[in-house]
């Protein structure tokens, strides 16, 4: 299907006004609401976005502690005895402690840092990932939803010929014109063509409640604006290797995990230097302790320094590095298998899009014959066959004719459709399956 969308320029605060106007007054008749505001909507209130959004929170939270490693921790600590020391306990008694501790130099620590950094870039593509899908999802379901209704229209439109064809059968088969079994075929039709307008009544009704799970608005509160829609673009795969956003967090996701078994390892034989202060204010409150000590004890002390920690020989960091680089390895692997199952994809879609084209394009030239059919018989009803007469000249077309070609030209054109929006959906998800859903997003928000 392909359709063009006039421009409609909205702020961010649009969609989240509208789902509140909607949801304080459900009982609203349904009302208009554009593409680009369901899909914002539907990202809004998506619990995978959510999620992903978290994750980036989180990865956020893990790289500022690495790079929180160098700078000093401050500490205090203050308190007394519950009840008086008595003899000689053992350390300086105070009344208030304070500590300063921070990482100077590590080589395993910028690894850390180059970790949490890629780890944050893998989550941050995976919100875009997320916030991607729940477009796709509310687009093919928009989309649906407006293909329905209108082959829900043409439904009923069938239905009411296939009405009028029951009643000209029945005065034909009283009037012994028509065989009975010509009513009887004449009420499997309607019979049919209601069945399937029941059908498209509950598919619109499931499209309804889907979209209404996925904006958050009440069921029943959104009509597709054919309008809205615009043209999905024609993509074709090259020979370059296609890379989603999906596939890049992957990547970066194995990225981070490589650092991390990298900096493992180098914590298994490279030294540390960090440093470290404390301060500490004696008191003689509740205790005797300047009676040990040749002189009294001093009240302010301060001693500050820098240590080197050289590792020799701890099976447990060894173990550890082990895991990691199993982690690693699994990563990678994860990322390439994502590669390759994209490329399959790819591949289904790009040969699937050549038949549903061709589907497409037939079940138009059939809509347009079976019209073009339509209106030759309604001309015939309306002219006669002319002054031919004799045994070769054409019988005389009945109402009966007509009711036939309308139903046949509502239902090739309900086919055409189908055959449309197939070929949407296939060309949505290759959008996808390429990188290039962005491009729709921005197509969407442009109009």
């Amino acid at each position: 299907m392909q359709v063009k969308i006039a421009h409609n320029p909205r702020g961010a605060w649009a969609p989240a006004l509208f789902a509140l106007a909607l949801a304080a007054a459900p009982s609203l008749a349904p009302a208009q609401v554009s593409l680009a505001t369901v899909v914002d909507l539907a990202q809004r209130n998506s619990t995978a976005v959510r999620l992903a959004d978290a994750d980036v929170r989180k990865a956020q939270a893990v790289l500022a502690q690495t790079h929180d490693a160098y700078i000093p921790s401050l500490n205090f600590r203050s308190g007394l005895p519950a009840v008086p020391d008595v003899g000689f306990t053992g350390g300086i008694p105070s009344i208030l402690d304070a500590t300063a501790q921070s990482l100077v130099f590590s080589f395993p620590q910028k690894q850390y840092i180059a970790a949490a950094r890629a780890a944050l870039n893998a989550a941050s593509l995976s919100l875009k990932d997320a916030r991607e899908q729940v477009a796709l999802d509310a687009s093919t379901a928009y989309i649906e939803l407006d293909i329905v209704n209108t082959e829900l229209a043409a439904a009923r439109q069938q239905e009411a010929f296939a009405g009028r064809l029951v009643e000209i059968e029945q005065e034909r088969a009283e009037a012994g014109v028509d065989p009975l079994s010509d009513l009887l075929e004449a009420r499997l039709t309607a019979a049919q063509l209601k069945l399937k307008r029941l059908h498209l009544e509950t598919r619109a009704a499931t499209l309804a409640r889907q979209l209404a799970v996925l904006t958050g608005l009440p069921v029943g509160s959104i009509t597709p604006d054919h309008a809205s829609i615009p043209e999905i673009p024609v993509v074709k795969a090259d020979d370059t290797e296609p890379t989603t956003v999906a596939i890049q967090s992957a990547q970066m996701l194995a990225l981070s995990r490589q650092k991390t078994a990298h900096g493992n390892l180098m914590e298994e034989y490279l030294p540390q230097l960090s440093f470290s202060a404390l301060y500490s204010r004696s008191t003689t409150i509740l205790n005797d302790f300047n009676a040990y000590y040749k002189a009294n004890i001093p009240i302010n002390n301060f001693s500050s320094g820098f240590s080197i920690q050289i590792p020799f020989f701890d099976l447990g960091r060894s173990a550890k590095a082990k895991e990691s680089a199993a982690d690693a390895l699994r990563a990678t692997v994860e990322a390439e298998q994502a590669q390759r199952q994209n490329e399959i994809q790819i591949a289904s879609l790009t040969g699937s899009l050549r038949e549903l084209d061709t589907q497409a394009e037939i079940a138009i030239l059939k809509q347009q014959i079976a019209n073009e059919q339509l209106q030759s018989v309604l001309a015939q009803l309306e002219l006669g066959n002319g002054s031919e007469s004799g045994p070769a000249a054409q019988p005389q077309l009945t109402p009966k004719a007509e009711q036939l070609a309308r139903i046949d030209e509502r239902q090739r054109y309900q086919d055409a459709l189908d055959a449309g929006f197939d070929l949407a959906k296939a060309r949505l998800s290759l959008l996808r399956a390429l990188g290039h859903m962005e491009d729709w997003l921005h197509e969407l928000h442009a109009k």
